[in-house]
């Protein structure tokens, strides 16, 4: 039982079963600071530092690196929302090995001496990658959560980006729509369609996310795992498909709009969000700033395919094409969000401002204090284009 309110070095670890080591280790790197350095040197630790390891123990034990788990844990949560979110990735990780056990007894159960199906062997192996799976997944849907939270909650167009996108799509030329790259459903949420002669697939290369769509959106909706490069249905089989910022991240871009095209009917409607080179360039220029080795994407996505860019690439698929801006910006006066956002980008950020992410949080706090917000422009906008 915990009898003080501070704790030495060696207490602290003794509740956490840990080594000393460990939480000197912890500190050295900044991932876990004692509450408090006496004059003399001593570090002193209280209850909070105490559930702070106890979620960085339970992350690391779930696969998490140590770079990924720095941004979890500076992130602001109460003692139940951290549990909350243990729970559910713990959840993940009981189905993924009951899914193991049960493939393993029916193997034992029909295994044969003489000849055995080495191809079953082979899928118990795969099945086994469970760590980077299920972190993966977390990542994924965590991430895509956190970069459309900070523009619902700082986009000075009220309309919002989902709901105007919603509302470019003409449903009286739809009975099959696809969408490809759905992420977590947002655009589907809360939608008021007649769906009694219509059908609406939404496919994301990611098992996790469409998992998560299911789960969301109930049986209304037709959800599939799916790689636009090799998209399931037979041609000219859609009158509509939508790709809401998806396009830059397909490997192969070439392929992925072949197969779209495939699976159009004449006269067919894709419509296609991306953004151009100016946006949200002040992200960029902040963090840059505060350490300029800070990379926040490893590709210049409006490079493979943005606003200055995209018209030329779709008319070597499409007889017309035409674009549709979208005016927006962020005004930001909080520094979590923000600094949320930006460790969840696709760079080496978690890795730069990981270790320093109390220092940069506070730097990100003193711009906000001054400017009393930052200012962020958007430009991003949709292509309608017609088979």
């Amino acid at each position: 039982m915990i009898k003080h309110f501070t704790y030495s070095t060696g207490q602290f670890a003794k509740l956490a079963n840990v080594t000393e080591r460990t939480i000197r280790y912890y500190d050295k790197i900044g991932l876990l600071k004692p509450s408090f350095v006496m004059e003399n040197g001593y570090r002193k630790y209280t209850k909070s530092d105490l559930l702070k390891l106890q979620k960085i123990l339970s992350l690391k034990h779930m696969g998490f690196s140590l770079e990924e788990i720095y941004p979890m844990v500076s992130k602001e949560q109460n003692v139940k929302e951290s549990f909350s979110m243990q729970v559910d990735l713990l959840d993940s990780q009981i189905k993924h090995l009951q899914v193991i056990r049960d493939s393993m007894e029916s193997f034992v159960q029909n295994v044969d001496e003489k000849n055995i199906d080495w191809n079953q062997i082979i899928s118990l192996l795969q099945m086994f990658d469970i760590e980077s799976s299920i972190v993966e997944q977390y990542k994924n849907s965590n991430n895509l959560n956190v970069r459309i939270s900070l523009h619902d909650q700082f986009s000075t167009n009220k309309t919002g980006w989902f709901n105007w996108l919603f509302n470019q799509i003409d449903f009286s030329k739809v009975n099959r729509l696809l969408e490809i790259g759905c992420g977590n459903g947002k655009l589907w949420e809360k939608r008021n369609i007649d769906l009694r002669n219509r059908e609406i697939f939404l496919s994301d290369i990611s098992e996790g996310m469409v998992h998560e769509v299911r789960k969301k959106l109930g049986k209304d909706y037709n959800c599939i795992v799916a790689d636009c490069q090799a998209i399931p249905f037979k041609d000219g089989y859609f009158d509509s498909v939508i790709a809401n910022h998806v396009l830059f991240y397909i490997q192969n871009l070439e392929k992925g709009l072949s197969e779209i095209c495939r699976v159009l009917k004449d006269n067919g409607i894709f419509y296609c969000s991306t953004y151009g080179k100016e946006h949200m360039k002040e992200i960029t220029e902040l963090v840059q700033y505060f350490d300029s080795k800070v990379e926040l994407s490893q590709n210049r996505l409006f490079d493979i395919f943005g606003i200055e860019n995209g018209e030329k690439i779709l008319k070597n698929y499409f007889k017309s094409v035409r674009f549709i801006p979208y005016e927006d910006s962020l005004i930001v006066d909080k520094a979590q969000p923000l600094v949320d956002y930006i460790m969840s980008c696709h760079g080496n950020q978690n890795e730069i401002l990981g270790p320093k992410i109390s220092k940069f949080k506070e730097y990100v706090e003193s711009i906000i204090s001054k400017k009393n917000s930052i200012k962020i422009s958007k430009h991003t906008g949709l292509f309608i284009c017609s088979k």
